[in-house]
């Protein structure tokens, strides 16, 4: 396996030159490589349990952006703080715009309603699973639909607008 961290400034040719010629090759029994400029301090945010491994994905990144997608159009949804997400699991909690909690279980099978009080896990709870927030959020919330329709509304009258 090689990894190579390549810093170059793309406005400055002889940066990158020197860039280039300065690396420090570093090769351990696992024959990993790892290529970066001297000048240049390699700092990661990286953390070990937020990666996808190959076909697997971590939960807790998915969450995050299932948050980010549908946040215009719910009253509150945020990642559970209280339940205990994992790289296979993770909880979020929506407030729909009619008043209604619920919280949500994300895995590989999809998302599905497991409570319906925010931090709220019934085990006895059989409910269907979705495979997008959009899907589930249609089924939930009449207000969410509405939302996410004016939504696209709005962003094909601005496409219509900067076409002509």
């Amino acid at each position: 396996m090689i990894v190579s961290h390549i810093f170059t400034d793309p406005d400055s040719s002889e940066r990158g030159l020197e860039a280039s010629t300065s690396r420090k090759k570093i090769t351990n029994e696992e024959e990993m490589e790892i290529d970066c400029p001297p000048e240049e301090s390699i700092t990661s945010t990286f953390d070990e349990d937020s990666v996808e491994l190959g076909d697997v994905k971590d939960m807790r990144l998915e969450a995050d952006a299932v948050v980010n997608d549908v946040l215009f159009a719910v009253v509150e949804m945020h990642v559970s703080r209280s339940l205990t997400s994992a790289s296979d699991v993770a909880y979020i909690n929506v407030e729909t715009r009619e008043g209604n909690r619920y919280c949500l279980e994300l895995t590989e099978a999809g998302l599905r309603v497991v409570g319906y009080a925010f931090d709220q896990v019934n085990e006895e709870l059989n409910t269907q699973y979705h495979e997008t927030v959009y899907s589930l959020l249609d089924t939930l919330s009449p207000g969410y639909r509405e939302a996410f329709g004016n939504a696209l509304l709005q962003r094909l009258e601005k496409l219509k607008q900067n076409g002509q």
